[in-house]
């Protein structure tokens, strides 16, 4: 009966292409033009941030010169995609065009990116919004990401372990020295949740890392709040072109 009821629905409602609209074979897929079209990070990647490398991992830690340059807060960082072309248009669809359905396929496409780094039953934790732009929005989407990442690694989720105590302005368009200033202590851990996260390995969630000023933010917090490790997993990675 359940099996008659999914063909029913399937033919009422066709799976359609995450990103085109188009008709695909499977639900939560991409066509084959906008898979081409869809940048996904592979191959040798750097540590902190996940950005590709060239060359082949030698069996040692590789950092890029940006994260040489400025080491990071957290041990270890991956993401799914690079910020371009249709990686771009499924991260704006997810954070301004209510389309939650892509969180499912995107926190897929990040655990396969990150796996190494959710290994030591680590709690999964989404970048937060401050209270006024979650009302305006009506949802995280990096919440969106961590709760099926969670769901689907089989981990715990916390939602509220950090929270934003100051709106800061957009970040768009500021350079890496002014997103660090702006954000200062506008991120901090929830005293409720402070005896859940002692001397446990925390997973930060977001949907794009820039210059990583959020998601320092965000780590800076957690080891504050007493976290023996913090890593970081994004669905996309913005690169200098």
């Amino acid at each position: 009966m359940l099996k008659q009821i999914q063909m029913a629905v399937s033919l009422i409602y066709p799976p359609r292409c995450l990103g085109c609209g188009g008709l695909v074979e499977s639900d939560f897929g991409l066509c084959g033009a906008c898979w081409r079209e869809t940048p996904f990070i592979g191959g040798t990647v750097c540590e902190s941030c996940g950005v590709p490398l060239p060359g082949q991992a030698d069996g040692f830690r590789l950092d890029c010169d940006d994260c040489m340059a400025h080491p990071r807060a957290w041990s270890q960082g991956r993401a799914a995609l690079l910020y371009r072309d249709q990686a771009r248009a499924l991260v704006l669809a997810l954070k301004h065009g209510d389309r939650g359905d892509i969180a499912k396929p995107a926190a897929a496409w990040m655990i396969r990116a990150a796996r190494p780094l959710l290994e030591n039953n680590p709690i999964i934790v989404p970048v937060p919004l401050h209270w006024t732009r979650l009302l305006k929005r009506r949802y995280n989407q990096s919440a969106l990401l961590a709760m099926q990442l969670a769901k689907q690694s089989l981990l715990q989720c916390c939602v509220d372990l950090l929270h934003r105590c100051k709106r800061t302005a957009s970040l768009d368009g500021k350079t890496r020295h002014q997103r660090f200033e702006a954000l200062g202590d506008s991120i901090a851990f929830n005293p409720r949740q402070s005896a859940r996260m002692q001397g446990q390995v925390i997973v930060l969630v977001d949907d794009v890392m820039t210059s990583g000023a959020t998601l320092t933010a965000c780590t800076d917090a957690c080891l504050r709040g007493g976290a023996a490790e913090v890593r970081v997993v994004t669905l996309a990675r913005v690169t200098k072109q």
